[in-house]
């Protein structure tokens, strides 16, 4: 009967030491860290990566990741300044970079880092109007990024991206915002026109200048234009501004006609 309750209690005390060993020895991977609480206090540093030991029934131990974490903030419906309701996405990455602050600052790290994100985005956005919205969407992630970075570094928390991901407008101010641009084009268009046509009359201005200064160039001018028109075998009727030039405009004019006559 001793040699029995010698095996049992020696099976027995193997069992505890097995489970004190198990509740004792942890693995840590690379990218955790192990804080520990010894008697309510906190280990001064977290232990990991790799196989760390710790004091069962003594220590208390959390695992923090410290990976980065995406974390999608829910649909925001933000006013901006100029009054106008919109409904925001928007994605915030962040990581642990001190878990011993992470786990003793705040209660819990994840979600005050969440509800921070939706009170900063709805703040930011609505002190902005809704054209730098639409167009200064990089500027203002990166305002968000700061604020957030700012209020969560006494948490050992680092912010390293906010991305505006999607901007929902109502349909009415979608088709104002078409119309706006509609006419936006119209306007450049009549612009473009505009100063076509004045530089056009700027150059036939300079134009009737130079003819004003040398008639014969003029007269050449003239010329060249009968010789076009013939070409295109047409019946025209010219009124010279030279009197004395009469005479050979009708031989010319004459001249032409017959030979259109010919090739016809």
């Amino acid at each position: 009967m001793a040699g029995e309750e010698l095996i049992l209690a020696s099976v027995l005390v193997l069992l505890i030491v097995i489970s004190f060993l198990a509740s004792a020895i942890k693995v840590v991977r690379e990218y955790e860290r192990l804080v520990v609480f010894r008697l309510g206090r906190l280990y001064p540093k977290p232990k990991g990566p790799g196989l760390t030991v710790i004091v069962p029934i003594i220590d208390r131990r959390v695992l923090v990741d410290l990976r980065t974490i995406a974390f999608d903030v829910p649909r925001q419906r933000v006013v901006s300044r100029d009054n106008v309701s919109v409904e925001v996405d928007a994605v915030v990455y962040y990581r642990v970079y001190d878990p011993n602050r992470a786990i003793a600052e705040v209660q819990n790290y994840t979600m005050a880092t969440n509800l921070l994100a939706q009170t900063t985005l709805r703040d930011v956005l609505g002190q902005v109007e809704l054209d730098d919205l639409l167009s200064k969407r990089e500027e203002l992630s990166r305002r968000i990024q700061v604020l957030l970075d700012t209020a969560t570094d006494p948490w050992g928390i680092k912010v390293s991206a906010v991305t505006l991901r999607d901007v929902t407008l109502p349909d009415t101010m979608v088709r104002a915002i078409a119309k706006q641009a509609e006419a936006e084009r119209e306007r450049r268009s009549r612009v473009i026109m505009a100063e076509g046509e004045f530089q056009a009359a700027g150059k036939m201005r300079d134009a009737a200048e130079m003819y004003g200064a040398a008639p014969s160039a003029m007269r050449l001018r003239e010329l060249q234009t009968l010789t076009e028109i013939a070409r295109e075998k047409n019946l025209v009727v010219v009124t010279t501004t030279g009197v004395g030039d009469i005479g050979n405009l009708a031989a010319l004019t004459s001249a032409l006609a017959r030979k259109g006559e010919r090739t016809a």
